[in-house]
């Protein structure tokens, strides 16, 4: 298993939004970029105070991390990823098979699958 690296800077997390391409699912909205560093990804993860309280939002982070964590050894190196939920969908209902399968078809439009 190999270990991904996490955005924490406001500059790394515009520099993939403005520069990386953008895959949107029904829960999720991931944008893409290639980054220089091709043995590790980089990950981020944003979700606004309007989504929900500090409660729902920690969960929804929680369950985005590990449905990445079981794809991650399927995944290509050398990326940013920056994961954003849909602001339409309500956190409250969603489960973590939900994510995983929204995250499924995400990677495959972007074409992220070894």
């Amino acid at each position: 298993m190999k270990k991904t690296k996490m955005l924490k800077k406001n500059y790394e997390f515009k520099k993939v939004l403005t520069h990386g391409k953008c895959f949107s699912g029904k829960y999720l909205i991931v944008f893409v970029e290639k980054n220089k560093c091709f043995g590790s990804n980089f990950l981020g993860l944003a979700i606004s105070s309007k989504v929900a309280k500090a409660v729902g939002r920690n969960r929804l982070k929680r369950l985005i991390r590990e449905s990445y964590s079981i794809e991650e050894s399927k995944i290509c190196d050398g990326y940013s990823i920056v994961f954003l939920w849909n602001k339409k969908q309500s956190p409250k209902c969603v489960s973590f098979l939900d994510i995983c399968q929204d995250l499924k078809k995400i990677f495959l439009k972007a074409k992220l699958y070894k």
